[in-house]
């Protein structure tokens, strides 16, 4: 029997599932978060993961984005073809409705990301479409539709390879996690695509991501095949690099690792990994033609009684007083708490100051770097109260091609941004005596409530690539490169992974 489901059912399904997946973490997620918590030993990695969860509670009591980046939506749906549609439009426009009508909605404004025209103009589509989308027609009557939004950190660091039939899977995820860095935001999953074709394995990378953590579960039971043996083995060994949350050295770096295959070429054996970050969005929903979807927000009682708070330690510093004695003054590792004014500016804003600068121009009126601290972040707009939206930190390596010249010409002392820094960057702070501090990526939110003030003060046509100046109270993050050039995303890994290997210490979820 033929189903009939309607235009207005499924944009307003689709719109519907995007905003829930703004600010709701699955529960599978929170759930293996909370555990990974509780065993955390390394510090630094445990006030990380306190920050992620006391974000994502905040969120889905404020339904506001877990994540700055709301991410590009991917959907994936498999269409009955007993399925009639009531429709004048494509599926593509349906899909393409939906998503405007949910970045758009008034009440939780989400940032748009997405840039038409990617060679050469990159000019933003404002509304985030279009999405990406792959349809499969299936026996039945129902479509089903898993929706997921994915953030340009996690995006970003996707691998493939197409290995010799004979070389190991396990070696070559060893290899290659270690060169991901942290700007994918750990502690998050590990989607693997085996086999297939080279499109056919990222696409079944990407599907992996989308099924239920369960690693707690599976290793309580024991592998049934050489599937699961294989996901309970990189689970652990990608654990045992002592990566940890946001970089910073520890036990969990990983809360699962999802593995789908496809039958390959006898010659071939294509991988692809692509990572989920502490920004899990994702939701499923089946409409059967009785009206839109209807998503069961979680219970509150998922998440864990963690609530963060600054520690005794922590240094309290006055921006608007700072000097280049007190920077060099700073420890890595240290948690520091903000307060005052910085601004704010990532890549199009630094190409704007580097093209001024070459043309003999200097800095435009009103900004001035002397003495100052920069936060690399593209935030959400502000909605009801607020000063401004989620304004969690942006991925720090894309600034590092402009280091030099920003300590060199502008008098900048301090960069804020999320993960670690490369060795060009690093050489540069080193140099000019500055210093990067690390904000978490995946507390968004949290941060946003410590920004008290908030003005554009040059490329307002940059939207929110603008340099905004930002009032800031105990706006906490991690001296992350200190003044000596020292790295703790270089130093930490590699002390905790001697820790796990030397002192035996478990990284199984408990």
């Amino acid at each position: 029997m033929s189903t009939i489901i309607r235009e207005s059912d499924f944009v307003q399904s689709v719109a519907d599932a995007l905003q829930f997946i703004s600010y709701y973490h699955p529960a599978d997620y929170i759930e293996h978060l909370g555990r990974a918590y509780e065993r955390e030993q390394s510090p630094a990695a445990k006030d990380a993961i306190a920050q992620i969860l006391t974000n994502s509670r905040m969120c889905a009591e404020g339904k506001r984005p877990i994540c700055q980046d709301t991410g590009i939506v991917n959907m994936f749906l498999k269409v009955g073809m007993d399925v009639r549609w009531e429709t004048k439009r494509s599926l593509a426009e349906m899909v393409n409705e939906g998503v405007h009508r949910a970045y758009e909605f008034a009440d939780n404004r989400l940032r748009a990301s997405v840039v038409d025209d990617p060679a050469f103009a990159r000019k933003n589509t404002r509304d985030n479409t279009p999405a990406v989308f792959h349809v499969e027609l299936v026996p039945g009557n129902t479509v089903e539709v898993t929706v997921a939004a994915k953030g340009g950190g996690s995006e970003n660091k996707s691998k493939f390879v197409m290995l010799n039939p004979s070389d190991s899977i396990e070696d070559w995820v060893l290899k290659t996690v270690p060169t991901m860095g942290a700007g994918w935001c750990p502690p998050g999953m590990l989607g693997l695509g085996i086999g297939g074709t080279a499109e056919k394995a990222m696409l079944l990378a990407k599907e992996a991501l989308m099924d239920p953590i369960d690693m707690h579960e599976l290793i309580a039971r024991g592998p049934s095949s050489k599937l699961e043996e294989l996901r309970i083995a990189l689970y652990e060994k990608v654990n045992a690099l002592g990566i940890g949350a946001q970089g910073l050295g520890g036990l969990t770096t990983v809360l699962d690792v999802k593995i789908r295959t496809y039958p390959t070429h006898a010659a071939s054996k294509p991988v692809a990994m692509i990572p989920n970050c502490a920004a899990t969005r994702h939701a499923h929903f089946v409409l059967d033609g009785t009206g839109p979807a209807v998503l069961e927000p979680p219970s509150l009682e998922h998440w864990p009684k963690v609530t963060w708070t600054a520690g005794a330690s922590s240094r309290r510093v006055n921006l608007d007083t700072l000097t280049r004695a007190e920077v060099e003054s700073w420890k890595p590792g240290e948690t520091l708490l903000l307060n005052g004014k910085m601004l704010t500016g990532r890549d199009a804003a630094h190409k704007r100051i580097a093209d001024l600068y070459a043309s003999g121009a200097g800095l435009p009126p009103g900004v001035d770097f002397t003495n100052r601290v920069i936060y690399y972040v593209g935030p959400v707009d502000p909605v009801r109260d607020e000063v401004v939206g989620p304004a969690g930190p942006t991925t720090a390596t894309r600034m590092d091609k402009f280091t030099e010249m920003m300590l060199e010409k502008t008098g900048l002392i301090a960069m804020i941004g999320k993960s670690e820094r490369g060795p060009v960057a690093i050489e540069a702070i080193r140099k000019h005596k500055a210093a990067y501090l690390m904000a978490v990526g995946g507390a968004a939110y949290l941060v946003s409530k410590a920004i008290k003030s908030a003005r554009v003060v040059a490329f307002a046509e940059l939207g929110m690539e603008a340099i905004y100046e930002f009032e800031v109270k105990d706006m906490p993050v991690t001296v992350a490169v200190d003044a000596e050039g020292t790295s703790v995303h270089n130093t930490a890994p590699a002390q905790w992974s001697e820790k796990i290997r030397t002192l035996g210490i478990p990284v199984r979820v408990a």
